[in-house]
């Protein structure tokens, strides 16, 4: 996926224009929608980028600053002393098997007002690269069950793998 297709995916998010923010893109890996989301920041926000592998990711233009951080984001003791305004899941939360667990722990890192942005494969089959899978409805109750808001779809496409499709969504 090229980062104009990611940012088209999920350029429909509700993010606020007004003041910088500071994000964390979980389980980044190459950093494509690391640099759509940053295209879509407010200028001076921060994304820290966090993927167990260590990752070159390019800067993106303009002044949304990229910070990578080495750690399993599930696990490891990454967390920031500021609370997360924003954080990103592209591919990411179907390697959770404890997701209830995790969106709980991970909440006591946000600010009240928190946006989440996940993309996911809409399918409930697992294989070795979706051990976990969670499909758009599933997700909605999933994260009203954690204490977030309502799930809203921002896009879909057809996936590349298995002819499945992708899903973006935004929670508030």
């Amino acid at each position: 996926m090229q980062i104009s297709e990611a940012r088209q995916l999920i350029q429909n998010a509700p993010i606020p224009s007004i003041q910088p923010m500071i994000w964390a893109d979980l389980g980044c890996g190459s950093g494509i929608f690391t640099q759509a989301l940053a295209t879509l920041l407010p200028p001076q926000s921060t994304i820290y980028a966090v993927d167990r592998s260590k990752q070159d990711i390019l800067q993106p233009i303009g002044t949304v600053k990229i910070e990578f951080v080495q750690a399993n984001f599930e696990q490891d003791n990454w967390y920031l002393a500021d609370k997360l305004e924003g954080v990103m899941m592209a591919n990411a939360l179907h390697y959770v098997a404890d997701k209830k667990a995790f969106l709980k722990r991970l909440l006591r890192h946000c600010s009240e007002e928190v946006l989440f942005i996940v993309v996911e494969y809409d399918h409930l089959n697992a294989n070795r690269w979706v051990p976990y899978p969670i499909d758009f409805q599933n997700l909605k109750k999933l994260f009203q069950e954690a204490g977030f808001g309502v799930a809203e779809k921002l896009g879909e496409r057809k996936s590349i793998y298995g002819g499945k499709n992708m899903y973006a969504c935004a929670v508030s």
